[in-house]
């Protein structure tokens, strides 16, 4: 019976002004907890009070009275965040070293914290991975800032676990690590690779059929976080402490088979082709080229995980039809801005053989 591990208890949820920080909220209300949602910035939803994780006195005020903080909070994933070394050091390592002390501070003996599956993947492919045998990706060898730091702060959660609470107990910790998140109102990835794919940037010419992937729906994602709060709790004996899991959809997909219906609803709705890889897109190519699938055997056994079915589709359709529609101008200009860029690369290719032929004949007179 989940509403009797959360008898009128107040969790916090960082960040709740984000998608599945929203999600999850509301979850965790339908099922008789109290909640409170910190977010800087406001949601699209709801409108709480803002609270900053790099702020301690914000946060220690915000988890009075809390009996488990669920950390969400991460800066410097994808798009021009991931320029922002300090910011991102500042979110992802020290704002989670300041939840560590609130929670111990304030008595707060539960602790479910956000991770990420780049913590262990680098480059290097990986096929049904597992908790135990993975180790941590060499973190001077991780191509990135964000899993640098996510790497950085799972430990520090991890180590955390046993600590003593400041009025005695003690406070329990768990790392859950998600994939790709997609949902229905899912803001990041779904609306960044639209774009990708109406600015003739992506390319499925260089994709491996072969290469493989998971992802995890909202729902899934939120079900795997009550989860692992409850098993944290003494009527779960403590089962998921100190632990980490691997979360996702159960299944395993490669990423242009996947897109597929985000793919054909573009072109049907823009009449574009795809032809195009972009370096912007290509940043991440090491994350869509090469294997990395892991098992939730784990999460399955200890936490009662059971993901159900979701259609990618059913998210494309809700995406396409609640997004901003185009003008005829705007339309227009995307159109002509598209053939501008066609005819400049093909006189760019006409000159490129000229000057290799030119050349040809002048060694050739030697």
């Amino acid at each position: 019976d989940q509403a009797s591990l959360f008898p009128q208890e107040i969790l916090i949820y960082l960040r709740g002004g984000g998608y599945c920080g929203y999600k999850l909220g509301c979850a965790l209300a339908n099922i008789g907890a109290s909640v409170v949602l910190c977010d800087i910035h406001k949601p699209l939803w709801m409108i709480p009070n803002g609270t900053d994780i790099r702020d301690y006195n914000a946060i220690l005020e915000a988890f009075q009275g809390a009996d488990c903080v669920f950390h969400v909070a991460s800066y410097g994933m994808s798009g021009i965040e991931q320029l922002h070394k300090k910011e991102i050091e500042s979110v992802n390592i020290n704002g989670t070293r300041l939840i560590l002390n609130a929670c111990k501070q304030q008595d707060i003996p539960r602790l479910v914290y956000t991770s990420s599956v780049n913590v262990v993947f680098g480059g290097v492919p990986i096929e049904d991975g597992d908790e135990e045998s993975l180790p941590y990706f060499p973190i001077n060898k991780l191509v990135d800032h964000y899993s640098r730091t996510k790497s950085i702060a799972e430990q520090m959660v991890r180590a955390a676990n046993g600590s003593s609470l400041a009025g005695g107990g003690l406070l329990h910790t768990c790392v859950l690590r998600p994939p790709g998140i997609y949902g229905p109102e899912e803001q990041r990835h779904l609306p960044r690779l639209a774009k990708i794919i109406e600015r003739r940037l992506l390319s499925f010419k260089f994709a491996d059929p072969t290469v493989q992937m998971n992802w995890i729906h909202v729902e899934n994602f939120v079900q795997a976080h009550i989860l692992a709060a409850e098993a944290l709790t003494p009527e779960k004996n403590y089962r998921a402490s100190g632990q980490v899991y691997f979360i996702h959809d159960g299944e395993k997909s490669n990423l242009f088979e996947w897109l597929t219906p985000l793919v054909s609803a573009i072109l049907i709705s823009k009449y574009i082709n795809l032809t195009i890889c972009n370096s912007s897109f290509c940043v991440h190519v090491m994350n869509i080229s090469v294997t990395h699938t892991f098992k939730i055997d784990k999460a399955r056994a200890q936490l009662g995980y059971h993901p159900l079915k979701y259609d990618f589709a059913d998210s494309v359709d809700h995406y396409m039809k609640s997004r901003p529609q185009l003008s005829n101008y705007q339309l227009f200009l995307n159109i002509l801005v598209s053939l501008t860029i066609t005819l400049i690369l093909f006189f760019l290719s006409l000159k490129l053989d000229s000057l290799s032929v030119f050349h040809f004949f002048k060694e050739g007179q030697h």
